[in-house]
């Protein structure tokens, strides 16, 4: 049936309230979703009634929460193919909240938990809204390597213990996965899964009319949500306010997890703070309506992904469908085997697994290899939301390190003088066999990274070798154009610097500092302490300011001659003369690192020009 054209102006309006991917949606799209939906509702019937006991809720509130809240996290939310709902951390962790405070007998059990899951809407919708969910950008993709194969790790051995039980269960599982596979070559993702969870079903039936018992889906409750403003008092808020917050964080870290693995997976923009938001209003629903706590589910985003998602409707279809499910059909959903769930499942999970990413991750950087590797251990070890804060913090430790320790990297010529005038800049290598030569008085030194309080004492380390080496360079030149930023700590070290070369008689000298730089220097007093005539806006000018100023005994006896300003110093064999370079002359202003020394005559050094661009 084909559908009728949207209006132009209501699709634009549907794009500013729910985002870009409304601007897809056509037939195929509506298909496929509608397809994967009906898929997600039949495997979360046992997993929402399954949570609900978990969380010592009764069973309707599982389903409840795979109805009102998903569809609202998938409108409001911002990932495609997340599907929000009941997950087993966060029903656990709410049982083992809740338990000081009641029994799951007594009546005020229920109104705490609904307590609890509008209190942490309301702190998930504030994060949201102060835009605080920027602080998931913290979660490397590493982390997310690590964490995706846990999951389907834990996917998988969940799974597995609902085949293990005896023959029956393992061939319902055979049987549904074989069907699967065979039936995806000739049918599109979701079709061959809905196949193969028939064919599963057809197999259990048989087995149970021999005398084979197979474990099924069970009972469906048959009522569906109704509107109910949770009654709560200012005092029970205050006794929920802890438990709410802790599983706010708690569900936030799973699912911001699952949205940025999935958008990285799919080339996608994953926005944080929308999805705090989405998560928020999904919760703050959900109390209305006899909810637990949702959250981003990993067991049905994994299915939904791999059964052809390919907008949130998916969520809202499956969310919608459960309704259709309890209403119409409850009475044969209960034979559902859970084998052939347990087959799907099993499909998902290998679906999750990225071994090119490993293979590529080892090859490329050992340190983020062991932190995919730890966050992987801890996925399996321990629960999903300390999982992945531990992996974040093992990448924060790896940042600051790295971050800690900046390049210096010191600077020469790849040719000679008589080869070539423009001589590119190349790193020094100490290890090389033959290292370019390097003036004995002026040393050359690119910096790169930031100069803050975590990488003063490497930096001033670095510094204090090149001061105490044999035969120091007593004067210093900065190309600082890569030092991104400094602060007070960094400008009180190059101050420190500053006075350590004068005191040996020598001096500092910095090339195009950034204007971030340059403007706390201003404000520090350093500009003043080193004078303006020591800060560069072009090499040439530089070198062929400070050449004139080096010690002429030295350079009498000196032998590299890398600058073109050396031929004219003492003990210099005359070579050929060199024209000046007259004020406006192009290359006075020139700043390629494809220039190896600067032409006598430059009439003096200039401040950086304060733009933003360099």
């Amino acid at each position: 049936m084909r559908i009728p054209a949207i209006p132009a102006i209501w699709r634009a309006r549907a794009t500013r309230a729910f985002g870009p991917w409304v601007q897809s949606v056509d037939e195929a799209v509506l298909r496929a979703d509608a397809q994967a939906g009906l898929l997600g509702a039949l495997i979360v019937l046992p997993q929402g009634i399954a949570f609900a006991a978990l969380a010592g809720l009764p069973p309707a509130w599982g389903l409840y929460t795979s109805i009102v809240p998903c569809i609202v996290a998938a409108l409001a939310g911002s990932s495609r193919l997340m599907v929000s709902g009941p997950t087993n951390a966060t029903s656990l962790g709410l049982a083992a909240m809740l338990a000081p405070l009641a029994a799951t007998t007594n009546p005020n059990y229920l109104l705490l938990a609904v307590g609890v899951t509008l209190g942490v809407g309301l702190m998930q919708a504030a994060l949201g809204l102060l835009r605080m969910g920027v602080l998931t950008n913290f979660i490397s993709p590493s982390v997310m390597l690590g964490f995706m194969t846990g999951a389907a790790a834990l996917i998988a051995l969940h799974a597995v213990e609902d085949i293990v039980g005896d023959w029956p269960e393992r061939l319902v599982a055979i049987v549904t996965v074989g069907v699967a596979l065979y039936a995806r070559r000739w049918f599109s993702s979701g079709q061959h899964m809905l196949l193969a969870l028939v064919a599963g079903g057809a197999v259990a039936a048989l087995l149970n009319w021999q005398g084979w018992d197979t474990m099924q889906v069970g009972a469906v409750p048959r009522a569906l949500p109704e509107f109910d403003a949770p009654p709560m008092s200012w005092d029970e808020i205050k006794r929920v306010a802890g438990i709410s917050f802790a599983l706010a964080i708690i569900s936030l870290g799973q699912t911001v997890a699952i949205g940025k693995a999935l958008a990285a997976r799919h080339g996608e923009h994953f926005d944080p703070n929308r999805e705090c938001l989405g998560q928020g209003l999904s919760n703050i629903a959900g109390s209305f309506f006899s909810c637990m706590v949702s959250t981003g589910s990993l067991n049905r985003t994994a299915m939904s992904e791999q059964a052809g998602a390919r907008s949130p409707l998916a969520a809202v279809f499956s969310g919608l469908m459960v309704v259709g499910l309890l209403v119409l059909a409850a009475p044969v959903l209960k034979f559902i085997p859970m084998a052939a769930i347990a087959g799907l499942l099993l499909l998902v999970a290998w679906g999750l697994l990225d071994f090119g990413e490993w293979k590529r991750v080892l090859r490329m950087d050992q340190t983020e290899a062991a932190i995919a590797a730890g966050t992987l251990i801890a996925t399996l070890t321990m629960s999903l939301e300390i999982a992945v804060l531990g992996g974040v913090v093992a990448s924060l430790i790896t940042y600051l390190y790295r971050s800690a320790r900046p390049a210096m990297r010191s600077l020469g010529f790849d040719k000679s003088f008589t080869e070539d005038a423009h001589r590119p800049f190349v790193v020094i290598d100490a290890n090389q066999p033959q290292p370019p030569p390097e003036c004995p008085q002026l040393k050359l030194l690119r910096m790169e990274g930031s100069v803050y309080f975590g990488a003063v004492g490497h930096v001033a380390e670095h510094l204090h070798m090149l001061r105490t080496e044999d035969h120091p360079a007593r004067r210093l030149m900065v190309m600082s154009k890569s030092m991104s930023s400094i602060d007070l700590a960094g400008a009180d070290m190059w101050e420190t610097e500053l006075k350590r070369r004068r005191e040996m008689g020598g001096d500092l000298y910095f090339h195009r500092p950034r204007p971030q730089v340059l403007a706390l220097w201003e404000k520090s007093g350093f500009v003043d302490n080193i004078g303006r005539d020591h800060i560069f806006d072009s090499k040439r000018i530089a070198i062929a300011t400070i050449v004139p100023q080096l010690d002429d005994a030295i350079c009498a006896a000196c032998t590299s001659r890398i600058f073109d300003e050396c031929w004219h110093r003492p003990g210099a064999v005359p070579f050929r003369p060199v024209a000046p370079l007259a004020p406006g002359d192009p290359d006075a202003d020139a700043d390629d690192d494809n220039i190896g020394g600067a032409l006598v005559g430059a009439w003096g050094p200039t401040l950086p020009k304060q733009n933003p661009s360099d």
